[in-house]
Order: C-alpha cells, then sequence, then structure tokens
C-alpha cells in the first residue's frame, strides 16, 4: 500500500480535515528534516505513557497519577453542580471563563438528527447515581448551541427524567449565539450562559 495515501487517509479522519489539506500535512512532514519526523512520532507514541483518562469525569488529563483530575480531586469544588460537556475542549473553555466551580462529565460526543453519534449513557447513570450520595442538586447541560447539541441535550433530558424529582437541570442561557461552538466561545460570552442558565 502506497505510505504516502495511507498516512493522508489517516489525518483526513481528523476533525475539521480534507483530503487535500491531510495530503499537505504528508508531504509536509516528507519535507522536513528525519529528526523532526521521528521527535513528532515519539511525541504521538508518548500520548500512550503519559496521558490518562479521569475515570470520575472522562476527561483526558496528563498528571503522573492514573487516578482522578485535579478537578475531581480538589475538595473545595460544588458537588451539588454537575456539568456536562460534549468533549475536553468544552470543559477547558468553560474552565478558562472562570466562573463555573462544580463538577464535570464529558460525554464524549454528540447524536445528530440522522441517528449517528453516541455519548457515554452508561457511564453517566453510573456517575449520577454516585453524585446523587454527594448532594448532587443540578445538571447543567452545556451543549454547543448547534442542531446536534440540542439534539443531545433532547436525548439527555429523556435519560435523566426519572431523577426530574431530584434534580434541577438546566440549559446554558443568553450569550451562545445559535450555531456556536462552546470550545470556541470566549470568556465573557460563557459566564453570561452560564450566569443566565435556564432550567430545562
Amino acid at each position: 500500500m502506497d505510505s504516502i495515501d495511507e498516512l493522508a487517509r489517516a489525518f483526513a479522519r481528523f476533525p475539521g480535515i480534507g483530503p487535500r489539506q491531510a495530503k499537505r500535512f504528508v508531504y509536509h512532514l516528507l519535507a522536513i528534516p528525519a529528526a523532526e519526523r521521528a521527535a513528532l512520532a515519539e511525541r504521538v507514541t508518548a500520548l500512550n505513557a503519559n496521558v490518562h483518562q479521569c475515570p470520575a469525569c472522562l476527561r483526558f488529563h496528563t498528571q503522573n497519577t492514573k487516578g482522578v483530575c485535579r478537578y475531581c480531586s480538589d475538595t473545595t469544588r460544588d458537588d451539588a453542580l454537575l456539568m456536562l460537556v460534549e468533549k475536553d475542549q468544552d470543559l477547558s473553555a468553560v474552565e478558562r471563563a472562570g466562573t463555573y466551580k462544580g463538577r464535570y462529565f464529558v460525554l464524549g460526543g454528540v447524536l445528530t438528527l440522522s441517528g449517528k453519534g453516541a455519548i457515554r449513557e452508561k457511564e453517566l447513570l453510573n456517575t449520577l447515581q454516585g453524585r446523587l450520595d454527594k448532594g448532587l442538586k443540578e445538571i447543567v447541560l452545556a451543549l454547543s448551541a448547534t442542531s446536534e447539541g440540542e439534539h443531545t441535550a433532547d436525548h439527555v433530558r429523556e435519560l435523566l427524567a426519572p431523577y426530574r424529582d431530584q434534580l434541577t437541570i438546566s440549559l446554558l442561557g443568553r450569550g451562545l449565539a445559535t450555531g456556536s461552538e462552546l470550545e470556541y466561545s470566549d470568556a465573557e460570552t460563557l459566564r453570561a450562559a452560564l450566569s443566565n442558565r435556564k432550567e430545562a
């Protein structure tokens, strides 16, 4: 098999990368010194050894331990709040805003209107059971203001329907424009959306 085409197909599976851009990546790698290619390959391989998934919120982190991440181990955070986000980058964006001090859960994706995609439903329900014992009162659905984000929020609301008498379920409020990705929202917009959240 052609190594150039094979690597280009691998790059094309990255989010937002098309076949032409993927091919440019490959030719760029061929143009740089072999030592730089080797260093890049080592960094990719090091992800397996140095990055772990938090067993509590399911985000990836680079702490030296394979235990929970710094947000989940922080005893000053509010156990009454649990924010559901699509991906790690969304969690990072919320943290940059500096307003939210509760707990997190990373859904790992969104559901499309055509029925594609998946979220961590089983893990979410397991987390929910554990968090209720620790005083959980509110779940904040912090999903992007896109059709996929809204469809996923609807599905999660259905999933959490049996807990409605125990929990408040809220959505981010005004501040996020329709069609905007949470990951790319600025800190002030996220602060406004969180402050103006409303019951779902």
